[in-house]
């Protein structure tokens, strides 16, 4: 894809994200930019149904705040079902929906590039912060 296809299908992109929908897209697409969603969407989709306390365990560093709040907003978004089952104790599983295994399915080739360019990220960060600390002294 040369780069006017590529700016052509930004712009068709960007606008259809502009559209009205009450802001729905951009508020599902920050999933997609968000740590703690797209932690709770893969360790999903690895392990599969899951317990609120499974995934605190699986998740490192998330608060149970943290987990509970993005829980429901993926929920929300259908990307995650939830699944009560009304006993006592309470007994709660979670697992993705088939949005949320199509987000992480989308999500893989952005990581496979990022794993892939880590090395001219570091090179970028390095020469940054040489040119940097050059202009401030």
């Amino acid at each position: 894809m040369d780069n006017d296809e590529i700016i052509r299908q930004s712009q068709a992109v960007c606008a259809a994200l502009s559209a009205e929908d009450d802001g729905l897209k951009r508020e599902v697409l920050s999933h997609a930019g968000n740590r703690w969603s797209l932690g709770i969407v893969h360790t999903l989709g690895v392990a599969g149904r899951l317990r609120h306390a499974e995934i605190a365990r699986r998740m490192d560093g998330v608060t149970q705040r943290m987990l509970t709040r993005s829980l429901r907003q993926l929920e929300r978004d259908g990307l995650v079902l939830r699944h009560d089952y009304a006993e006592v104790p309470p007994r709660v599983e979670y697992e993705l929906s088939a949005l949320g295994r199509g987000l992480l399915a989308q999500m893989i080739p952005l990581w496979m590039w990022v794993v892939k360019n880590a090395e001219g990220f570091r090179a970028a960060r390095q020469d940054y912060d040489a040119r940097a600390s050059d202009d401030t002294r």
